[in-house]
């Protein structure tokens, strides 16, 4: 390549660039996501769990907590909501990645609570009669490398506390 073929290609390499992270399809994804996680701040059981297909599963943050949305989550939201609030979280970081055929899409997100701190939501949508499904949403704590020793720690005394109980 030539030097002025390789001074064009690094010129136009950030339009291509920002032309893909404003892909529609991407837009459309985030949308959801965005939504989703507005109808649980608000407490809008109906427009949050609209936006699970209805195989849809969440996974929680405790070791049990596989929601699949019919019936267990849905009962779940239903006595979060009651009172017109949920909880609070809205990404500020998110990575979203489309199958070859456009059908399904990867994410993956960190999300902010002002309670809590920051979390990262992992999960798969899919493209059901033209509309972006969540099929799969997974919240992990997010651990700092500096204090995993600590964590692992706690953790096998929180186990071990259960085994006991058991």
């Amino acid at each position: 390549m030539t030097l002025r073929h390789l001074l064009v290609l690094s010129l136009l390499l950030p339009a291509f660039s920002a032309a893909q992270d404003s892909d529609p399809t991407i837009d459309s994804i985030d949308a959801v996501l965005d939504d989703f996680h507005d109808a649980a701040a608000h407490g809008d059981k109906a427009r949050y769990l609209g936006h699970m297909a209805d195989y849809g599963v969440f996974m929680g943050t405790d070791e049990w907590e596989r929601w699949p949305k019919n019936p267990e989550f849905t009962n779940y939201v239903d006595g979060r909501f009651k009172d017109g609030s949920g909880w609070h979280y809205r990404s500020v970081e998110r990575n979203v990645r489309l199958s070859e055929f456009s059908n399904v899409a990867w994410f993956d997100e960190v999300v902010f609570s002002e309670t809590n701190g920051r979390f990262r939501g992992t999960g798969v949508l899919v493209l059901e009669q033209g509309e972006w499904k969540i099929a799969h949403y997974a919240m992990s704590f997010l651990v700092f490398n500096e204090i995993w020793e600590d964590v692992i720690k706690l953790t096998k005394q929180a186990q071990a506390e259960k085994d006991k109980a058991r």
